[in-house]
């Protein structure tokens, strides 16, 4: 009896080392470093994205925003100052209600008879979405023509139709159609769009109305654009005019997103007398740091490089002044090094500009700007000046893998890891790829795919 409670009580001597032997490994994992967290590499906002242009965007025809339009306009004209001029930009959103906002501009340029002239504008606008900036309502004050002035678009995405008005409400001489009014009805898809706005005041019989379609198949868009002068008042006669047509054809890849690199090239003819050729490209590139102010794992810093150009020559053969004859080019490069400093130049055929900008992301945020323009001409270097006051947008340093902007599907099993120790999902590289932007903020998602 007393060996089989022997047997039945003690454990045996395997079963003894067994538990040992788990013990043991548990204690030595228990006193195991934690693995290295996964290398980051920053993400920084860009200066001003979405570009304030693209907020109205529906009150202009498709044919003038696409083909790479709003990306040039903004890479030729943003921050660069005009000579002798310092511009002041205010851009406030209450926080009581984000729905609304305020943008000021003033201008300051010397005069040789009183010194220092001002002028400026206010801007209040009303958006029914956050997301959505395609229906609004805003209404302007300036101290140039028009003196008062209010615009409202309305888009309606389940029918894809939309309608836009800009009505001039206070100017001191009324002179053409477009003076007392514009009105306008488009239809907006991923892959069509097409419209018509006209003036619903005519003036001495006067009735201007123009149009224009743009579709995109694949990579490739294609549109026309019909806009008589405003002088109109035949218009079987001025659909025969070829002066009035505009045709354009474009290649792009990318989308609008800034962690997606993007190359547009377009031809346009326009009115029958001028070919424009525009190429823009942007980069997403990466370059490796050692920030003192980041942790260790932080080991990259993503930059956002702008090349544009645009070529116009006269085709037609009215003009024969060397003058007007003469071709017109502009070539324009940004760098954006990190969230507080941008670089750009622009060169043309009559001056060449260099802009130096420096934003720091406080709340408000502040910008200034300096621009030296030379003058091919003269000679001469003169200088602007820009300060911008900026508490529209909701900036964020985003962190990822150093292999991309975000991690690759090779490690997105340590999303968990990173999600735990800085307390945001990271953005995939997988998803970005196969276009699903939802994970990412405002500030990185494309413009909208609406023509």
């Amino acid at each position: 009896m007393g060996n089989l409670l022997t047997t039945i009580l003690l454990p045996s001597p395997i079963s003894l080392g067994l538990a040992l032997w788990k013990m043991g490994n548990l204690f030595m994992k228990s006193n195991e470093p934690p693995p290295p967290p996964p290398p980051l590499v920053l993400v920084p906002p860009l200066f001003d994205f979405p570009p304030l242009a693209a907020r109205t965007r529906m009150v202009v025809p498709a044919y003038d925003v696409l083909f790479a339009k709003l990306s040039l306009r903004c890479l030729f004209d943003d921050y660069f100052e005009p000579e002798k001029h310092f511009i002041t930009r205010i851009m406030l959103k209450p926080l009581e209600d984000p729905h609304v906002d305020l943008v000021a501009t003033f201008h300051a340029s010397p005069n040789e008879k009183s010194g220092t002239d001002v002028e400026g504008n206010a801007l209040f606008r009303w958006q029914r979405d956050l997301d959505d900036p395609h229906t609004f309502v805003d209404f302007l004050v300036s101290t140039s023509e028009p003196k008062c002035q209010l615009r409202s678009c309305a888009y309606y995405p389940r029918y894809r139709l939309g309608a836009f008005g800009v009505f001039p409400l206070l100017m001191q001489k009324r002179v053409n159609a477009e003076d007392y009014g514009v009105m306008g009805l488009r239809y907006g898809s991923e892959n069509l769009s097409f419209g018509t706005s006209f003036m619903p005041f005519p003036v001495s019989g006067e009735r201007p109305i123009s149009g224009w379609i743009v579709a995109r198949r694949g990579n490739l868009t294609a549109g026309v654009q019909y806009k008589p002068p405003l002088e109109q008042k035949q218009i079987v006669s001025d659909l025969m005019d070829m002066k009035n047509w505009s045709y354009a054809v474009g290649y792009g890849v990318g989308s609008t997103s800034p962690l997606c690199p993007s190359f547009n090239f377009a031809l346009e003819l326009a009115r029958n007398s001028q070919l424009i050729a525009s190429f823009y490209q942007h980069i997403v590139v990466q370059r490796r740091v050692n920030n003192p102010f980041e942790s260790n794992q932080v080991v990259g810093i993503t930059n956002y490089i702008d090349v544009g150009l645009e070529l116009a020559t006269r085709v037609d053969k009215v003009s024969l002044d060397e003058r007007t004859n003469k071709s017109m080019f502009q070539l324009a490069a940004s760098w954006q090094a990190n969230k507080n400093f941008l670089i750009k130049g622009k060169l043309g055929a009559a001056k060449s500009s260099l802009s130096l900008a420096f934003k720091s992301w406080w709340k408000p945020s502040f910008t200034f700007s300096v621009t030296a323009t030379n003058d091919h001409a003269t000679k001469s270097t003169s200088f602007g000046f820009g300060l911008r006051i900026e508490d529209l947008r909701q900036p964020s340093y985003q962190r990822a893998d150093p292999n991309y902007v975000m991690l690759t599907p090779s490690k997105e099993h340590l999303a968990e890891g990173v999600l735990r120790d800085l307390g945001k999902r990271p953005v995939f590289q997988s998803e970005v790829d196969s276009g699903n932007y939802d994970q990412l903020p405002r500030e990185l998602k494309p413009i909208g795919k609406i023509f």
